[in-house]
């Protein structure tokens, strides 16, 4: 897949003779200025002002929020948080449980969606540049950007693991609490490296599935030309749904995690030995 996003746009170049005369389809974000030798990405200038407005939207319609049913955006907040919290109680059977981990997993939620929606909007994206650089493009359209939330989650989900169970009771469920057999010290490595793998699938999934959006509408905008909005308009409806699929899957998916790192819970290793991630996962899925 990796090979096949730069072979497109490659594809793409030719077809319109030549880069500048195609659309503009970058695959690695673009820097724009320094700052004390620090480059600073469009992607990064996105995430900085998304960030700021995000938090501001929702710390504002959080006080809105009240025992009588809200109104307007403070509504879609409070309707998200229930969902959120919905699929917690689902995979820790816990209301309680769901409701103490709902802040940080809402907030990962909504950061992801309202992320994916603004690089939607008009100005994102080639329409504005600075020093011939697109001054703005998604934070999720960024590799490093899907990466960095990628190990955040599951970080957040390690160490609320260890919160949840102690470090010992959490690093055993790894072992099926038998550390003298070779097969399930090796098989416990296995699982525990499987950790780090999760930060790689649970990145290039969102990387790639808002790059190629982005690539899409880039190409019929170009093609498009006075008409573009026509031609874009089903490709932009099509992205706002992938944009709430890919933010509902990237929170179940930590969600899931979390569900599998406490799964241990309740009985002792000699009565109910605890079953590995991979196991639980089975279990959450069979």
């Amino acid at each position: 897949m990796s090979q096949l996003i730069p072979h497109i746009s490659y594809l793409i170049s030719r077809s319109f003779g030549s880069a500048e005369a195609g659309p503009h389809i970058a695959i690695s974000p673009e820097v724009i200025f320094k700052i004390g030798g620090i480059e600073i990405t469009n992607s990064n200038l996105f995430a900085w002002l998304a960030g700021a407005v995000i938090a501001t939207l929702l710390i504002t319609n959080a006080k809105k929020i009240g025992i009588k049913a809200s109104k307007g955006f403070a509504q879609f907040m409070e309707i998200g948080t229930e969902f959120v919290i919905g699929l917690l109680e689902s995979a820790l059977g816990n209301r309680k449980k769901a409701i103490k981990y709902a802040p940080i997993f809402a907030s990962i939620f909504f950061f992801i969606l309202f992320n994916n929606w603004f690089g939607l909007l008009p100005g994102v994206g080639p329409s504005i540049e600075l020093n011939h650089v697109p001054m703005f493009r998604a934070f999720t359209a960024d590799l490093n950007g899907t990466a960095a939330m990628a190990l955040f989650m599951i970080i957040t989900v390690q160490y609320l693991a260890i919160r949840e169970s102690g470090a010992k009771n959490h690093v055993m469920h790894y072992f099926g609490g038998n550390l003298k057999n070779p097969i399930s010290l090796f098989v416990g490595f296995l699982e525990m490296f499987g950790e780090l793998t999760r930060v790689i699938s649970l990145s290039l999934r969102l990387f790639f599935n808002v790059l190629i959006g982005e690539i899409l509408i880039s190409i019929f905008t170009y093609l498009g030309r006075i008409l573009s909005p026509i031609t874009t308009l089903p490709f932009i409806g099509m992205e706002l749904f992938v944009g709430l699929v890919q933010a509902y899957i990237f929170t179940m998916l930590g969600i899931t995690y979390l569900s599998i790192a406490t799964a241990h819970e309740g009985g002792t290793h000699e009565d109910h030995p605890p079953m590995t991630p991979t196991e639980a996962l089975g279990e959450i899925h069979g």
